[in-house]
């Protein structure tokens, strides 16, 4: 291994040792309870068990109903359906396969639960934006509301985009004495090129095309069933789900309604019988989710340029698995860990092409061969990563997987460690004395990497595009400070809409950056920006002291974030601006979460309601995580056993 991979591995493991202890001991105490006594379901009175498969077919009520050494295995199936969104509109048809398949494999399955599925692309720059990232927790609730029913044995989780994997993830984990595998539906076809539909944005920023125009070019992209294609969360959701192993491998990025993408499918719910505590290969997720396989996720983010959206969800998730992540983790493996691959945003390729270059396999196979994965993980297809080498296909209609042998096919699109595209991670982490920050670099040009500039301060991204619409941006260099945008302020909305504008200006040669407590997403573009920052102003951050006029110096590559003003006259001054309160943040459903806003933890933390364990949240009070008796916070942040590299990034 790698020894800059091998240290953050075993201190995350040392900082988490009292929590992931507590957890593991939780769930083996379940699973040997699992292994004694048969299926789940054996346990429950008659009236309990008789609501239980009323609905059920004849031939499944049978087995439903059946106790002692001949019950079968019970599959629970939770889906994010809903036939509005491409990315889920295919998960219409997996019900019955599956079904079928847990059937012929001497299981029983059920679809136990749905948990919703909202779409950042559609809410941009809108009110439900305020709700996307609220969502993660709610979809991490209703997971386990469905699999509260101890009906079942294993899970079949069905979900593709931004948090809706890391809820069903979460979600999970809270019943980690279940094997749970998770399903992709794989994405579209590819559409408009990348270029193209960027082009157009820009053009329709600058008002040189209409809204047909721009709606055409959109329709031409987003066209069909299936994930949108480029490299944004949805996406890396599901990387990190193929290389954490909880994907079958080589199903991550098969198209929708083809034959061996319904093979893989198949193929899921066979193994979901496989592995639950009643077969020889019992593994539960929560076993099969430990330090190393956090790290690997970590690794192919970083490897990938994947979503920034993963910064807040892997320590969330890390978290529902008694593991302690934070960002310096992430700030460590940085240096180590090359940028291989050119996906739209950080390319003009799309997945498919990712995919057909060698994919996950070429990318996990060179990422094994050098050190930057543990292969002694885990995983749904049995021990060792290096079954993530193989890809499938159909053989005579039958279900094969076969080691890809070779590197990448397309070395515009993914490189090998030995040739990468830069030495260093595509995400890196900024601090200085507005705070600590997320910059995704990969995608920016070089020469855009250091900026120091006037700041120009919004509460509220809809006053920066009037301020573009009316002209009040050009012909000067600025750092756009977006402010109020963090988890306890609005709930952490996407800002992808202000991308466009500010490109527009970067190509007319001015210097522009975005800093914000808000989120930029995957689809982070050529625009520098720091995001996600951390304390934010509704929590009192230095940003909220940020005055019009005020330099800003950003240095994405040195890993520093400084507003360019003494201490004595930020000690002077109060903050500015402020959230709306409970009462002015109403309307598209709003007003219900408003409980969230006062529970979100800060981003470092994962900005989630699920907070510490028998301690008081930092600025909310109680948390609504781990039994009293984990003893540790799982919002603990700062390095132990060992400094981060100066100015984080390096």
């Amino acid at each position: 291994m790698n020894p800059i991979i091998q240290d953050v591995t075993d201190r995350i493991a040392e900082r988490s040792a009292t929590s992931r202890t507590a957890y593991l001991a939780r769930i083996r105490r379940d699973g040997e309870a699992a292994r004694a006594k048969g299926p789940a379901r054996a346990h429950l009175g008659c009236a309990n068990l008789a609501h239980g498969f009323a609905a059920a077919p004849a031939e499944d009520k049978l087995v439903l109903r059946g106790a002692g050494n001949t019950a079968k295995p019970g599959v629970a199936i939770v889906t994010s359906y809903n036939d509005m969104l491409s990315a889920h509109q295919p998960y219409e048809t997996y019900p019955p396969a599956l079904k079928a398949a847990v059937r012929k494999a001497g299981g029983v399955a059920q679809v136990a639960g749905g948990v919703p599925a909202m779409c950042d692309g559609i809410t941009q720059g809108r009110a439900g934006m305020e709700l996307s990232l609220y969502s993660r927790d709610v979809i991490a609730m209703a997971t386990a509301i469905a699999l509260s029913h101890d009906m079942f044995d294993a899970s079949l989780l069905l979900g593709v985009c931004d948090k809706i994997v890391p809820g069903l993830f979460i979600g999970a984990l809270h019943f980690g004495h279940l094997p749970a595998i998770f399903v992709p539906a794989g994405p579209m076809a590819s559409g408009l090129p990348n270029k193209v539909k960027a082009r157009t944005r820009q053009l329709f920023a600058e008002g040189k095309v209409g809204r047909e125009e721009l709606l055409d070019a959109e329709a031409k992209s987003y066209h069909s069933p299936g994930t949108c294609t480029f490299y944004g969360t949805a996406n890396s959701n599901q990387a990190l789900m193929e290389v954490m192993g909880l994907h079958l491998p080589g199903s991550t990025f098969v198209n929708p309604h083809t034959e061996l993408r319904h093979a893989l499918t198949e193929a899921a719910g066979r193994r979901a019988v496989e592995i639950t505590a009643h077969g020889a290969e019992y593994t539960p997720i929560g076993e099969l989710v430990d330090e190393k396989s956090i790290v690997n996720a970590c690794v192919a983010l970083l490897a990938t340029g994947g979503s920034t959206n993963h910064t807040l969800h892997l320590v969330a998730m890390a978290a529902a698995a008694g593991i302690v992540l934070t960002w310096d983790d992430l700030a460590c493996l940085s240096p180590v860990v090359p940028s291989l691959t050119k996906i739209y945003p950080n390319g003009q390729a799309d997945v498919n092409h990712f995919r057909d270059a060698g994919g996950m396999q070429v990318l996990i196979g060179d990422l094994l061969d050098e050190g930057l994965l543990h292969a002694d993980v885990m995983t749904v297809a049995g021990r060792g990563l290096d079954r993530y080498r193989e890809a499938p296909s159909l053989v005579d209609g039958s279900l094969v997987w076969e080691p890809v042998t070779g590197g990448s096919g397309d070395l515009d699109v993914l490189r090998p460690v030995a040739k990468p595209f830069s030495a260093d991670g595509g995400i890196h982490m900024v601090e200085g004395n507005l705070g600590r920050a997320v910059s995704k670099v990969s995608a920016v040009k070089p020469e855009h990497l250091v900026i120091e500039a006037p700041a120009k301060v919004f509460d509220d991204q809809l006053d920066l595009l009037k301020a573009f619409e009316a002209g009040e941006l050009d012909g000067q260099d600025f750092v756009a400070v977006i402010r109020y945008q963090g988890p306890s302020a609005n709930g952490m909305p996407e800002l992808h809409k202000l991308t466009p504008p500010l490109a527009v200006l970067l190509d007319r040669g001015q210097r522009v950056a975005i800093v914000t407590d808000g989120r930029m997403s995957g689809a982070s573009g050529k625009v520098p920006a720091a995001i996600h920052l951390s304390p934010e102003a509704a929590d009192g951050g230095p940003i909220a002291l940020v005055r019009a006029g005020d330099v800003i110096r950003l240095d994405s590559a040195a890993g520093t974030l400084e507003l360019l003003v003494p201490a004595e006259e930020l000690a002077r001054r109060t903050p500015e601006g402020r959230p709306l309160s409970d009462a002015q943040w109403v309307g598209t459903g709003r007003e219900l979460f408003a409980a969230f806003r006062r529970m979100a933890g800060h981003a470092e933390q994962g900005a989630g309601i699920f907070g510490v364990s028998g301690a008081e949240s930092p600025h909310h009070g109680p948390g609504l995580g781990f039994p009293a008796e984990a003893g540790s916070s799982h919002l603990e942040t700062g390095a132990t056993a060992g400094a981060h590299p100066a100015g984080l990034a390096r």
